[in-house]
């Protein structure tokens, strides 16, 4: 009798599967005459055909067990009497067939939201209908609806959920709200957000205490900083519409050139957002610190704050370094203290990763007309840094109750030999120490790397080792961040967990707990937590990529620098350095000679005159083409 297995599935764009199986070196194959309609990330049971020799292991799927995802956004298409949608995920392996009936005024060419309704035999096409037309294919606001709908986001909201927001706004703030809240709103307080952001979580407050000798403290001069976060949980409580609707949700999604809210904007852009010179309801982590930025004292609890300043990045950037720009004084003196808490974390093993991002100018219509670096300067490390400790002062506070963690597992031993052999193909030699590479060694390596060219390429490969951070109820700990307790606290206006945290810590506060009988519930809600998360960064890089790939469409036959960021049997992937457009130079336009992949050098060699392509090296290259609807680049060598 053959072996039966159940597990995950995972499809290439080329239409063949692979399960991962526990005990085996490589994961079962299924082509494509094999998938019995499984679809990638499906739950399957699969038998294993006989072994052949030196062969990799093969099998079918016998039954879909679980379906992850039954909708695909895509281009409707007709040929004669037959309307269908081919589906944007490279991953989908077959066109959807769409009866009149259901086409929901849909017409060809249109970028529309599709979800199968029906397959019958895998020998036949599925058939589906039309939940939503998104608009022209190619245009940027169907493009970009497109991309978050694939990944679960619809932009609106529930009509339930907006009305109660509409009701809690005309409500607004009472005289009772203000009960029972310690008053910050004499207190400098400011927030420092970007440029073009709409809800503000977070504010911060400060101010020079006197001598506490009395209490005990001493050690010259000391500051009181509060970080103050929106009181999301005082307007939006438990199994309300607006709750049902964040839970589902679980994130904010950020896209090029759009935010798609997790909360109705009447609150994220209103009422829960800290805007200047406005009263707001606040939870708040207060700290009492010395010149070495040693915690003295902290106290947790709700407030009201009144924003003074709305600082961009930018103008906090310069605040710190101008002595007569507003506030000088206080964010001088702020960001000397968080430098000091980053060099402590540092020590205690954290790792500093600084990857470089990319931002676009847009014109009118959405095309992107000049790509941008995002700047990371102090300012953006300041208010890093204090929300680091907020989310883990807090952690430790309610942790001795059922509580939410953010956690980060210890990266795989078999994902730390691939990048220590990485960084040993760049001539980085590091130690090993029960199967991992010591956090200071990697911290050793990247500060070594500033200013050099392959500095973005070593940080997404260290990044690409580590485990993902997820949400749950059971502490293991943060190993990016070298932390034995970490939540997120400071983010309720785009993050479910962060309300859940915010109930977790006022039960505290109050001697009340939640109680372990829904401890599977709460489980549940971080699972679907994590793969909103999850989804939610995806739409956000493929919004990027599509962008990307856009930019370079109006640029065939130009000429750009490029760093090789990948090394693959097909050819080398490249990443030009200003916009950090990734596309492939195909190994048959390698002209010069015949090249061959050497996989444990990681190098790509000519066979005759020994030319050699490695990871990071920098090259020129020229756009050949690009493929709008696959969103992908071509590029040659020059």
């Amino acid at each position: 009798m053959k072996k039966k297995i159940i597990g995950t599935i995972s499809i290439t764009s080329k239409g063949t599967g692979y399960v991962k199986v526990e005990n085996l070196k490589e994961d079962i194959e299924i082509d494509a005459r094999h998938l019995n309609t499984a679809l990638h990330g499906d739950t399957v049971e699969i038998i294993l055909h006989p072994e052949v020799k030196l062969k990799r292991q093969n099998g079918e799927v016998l039954k879909i067990i679980s379906r992850v995802k039954m909708a695909f956004a895509g281009v409707l298409e007709k040929e004669k009497d037959i309307f269908f949608v081919k589906p944007d995920d490279p991953k989908m392996y077959t066109d959807i067939l769409i009866p009149t009936k259901f086409l929901s005024g849909g017409k060809a060419g249109q970028k529309v939201f599709a979800e199968i309704i029906s397959w019958r035999s895998a020998r036949l096409a599925p058939e589906g209908k039309i939940l939503k037309v998104l608009g022209k294919r190619g245009e940027n606001d169907a493009e970009m609806h497109a991309i978050a709908m694939e990944k679960g986001f619809d932009k609106e909201i529930g009509k339930n959920a907006e009305e109660e927001a509409k009701q809690i706004k005309r409500r607004g703030i009472l005289n009772d709200d203000y009960r029972n809240r310690r008053d910050f709103r004499k207190t400098l307080t400011f927030t420092i957000d970007p440029i073009d952001a709409k809800d503000f979580d977070d504010a911060i407050s400060f101010r020079v205490l006197p001598s506490l000798e009395k209490e005990g403290v001493r050690g010259g001069e000391l500051y009181e900083v509060g970080i103050h976060i929106a009181d999301v949980s005082h307007y939006i409580k438990e199994k309300s519409a607006i709750d049902r609707e964040a839970r589902g949700r679980g994130t904010s999604v950020y896209l090029v050139d759009r935010t798609i809210p997790m909360l109705p904007e009447t609150l994220s852009n209103d009422l829960c957002s800290l805007r200047p010179e406005t009263d707001r309801l606040t939870m708040s982590a207060v700290f009492i610190l010395d010149r070495e930025a040693k915690v003295k004292g902290e106290w947790f609890g709700k407030t009201v704050i009144h924003s003074r300043k709305r600082f961009t990045y930018e103008e906090a950037e310069e605040a710190i370094r101008k002595p007569e720009s507003p506030h000088y004084r206080e964010l001088s003196i702020l960001n000397k203290l968080a430098k000091k808490l980053t060099g402590e974390r540092i020590r205690g093993g954290a790792i500093s990763l600084d990857q470089e991002e990319v931002r676009f100018v847009l014109d009118h219509k959405g095309a992107p007309i000049k790509v941008l670096k995002k700047e990371r300067g102090d300012s953006h490390r300041l208010i890093e840094e204090f929300m680091l400790l907020a989310n883990r002062s807090v952690a430790k506070v309610i942790s001795k109750e059922v509580s939410v963690y953010r956690v980060h597992d210890l990266p795989s031993r078999e994902k730390m030999l691939d990048l220590g052999l990485f960084l040993k193909s760049l001539g980085y030699h590091l130690p090993f120490k029960d199967g991992t590479i010591p956090s200071r060694e990697l911290n050793r390596i990247l500060e070594s790397l500033e200013g050099k060219v392959e500095k973005d390429t070593v940080h997404r490969a260290v990044v690409r080792s580590m485990a993902k951070a997820i949400y749950s109820t059971k502490n293991i700990g943060h190993y990016g961040l070298a932390l034995k307790y970490y939540t997120h606290f400071t983010s309720p206006i785009r993050r479910y967990p962060d309300i859940i945290v915010h109930r977790l810590l006022d039960l505290h506060l109050s001697g009340k707990s939640i109680g372990k009988e829904r401890l599977h519930e709460y489980e549940e809600i971080l699972r679907q937590a994590s793969l909103q998360e999850k989804r939610a960064q995806e739409a956000e890089w493929a919004s990027v990529k599509y962008k990307q790939v856009e930019y370079m469409s109006s640029r065939v036959g130009q000429k750009f620098v490029g760093i090789v960021s990948g090394l693959t049997e097909w050819g080398l992937y490249m990443e030009e350095t200003e916009t950090k457009s990734e596309g492939l130079v195909r190994i048959r336009d390698l002209s010069d000679d015949f090249y061959v992949l050497n996989e444990k050098k990681l190098e790509l060699v000519g066979q005759r005159k020994k030319k050699k392509y490695r990871l990071g090296d920098k090259v020129r290259i020229k756009v050949k083409s690009v493929d709008l609807e696959k969103k992908t680049i071509d590029y040659v060598l020059v």
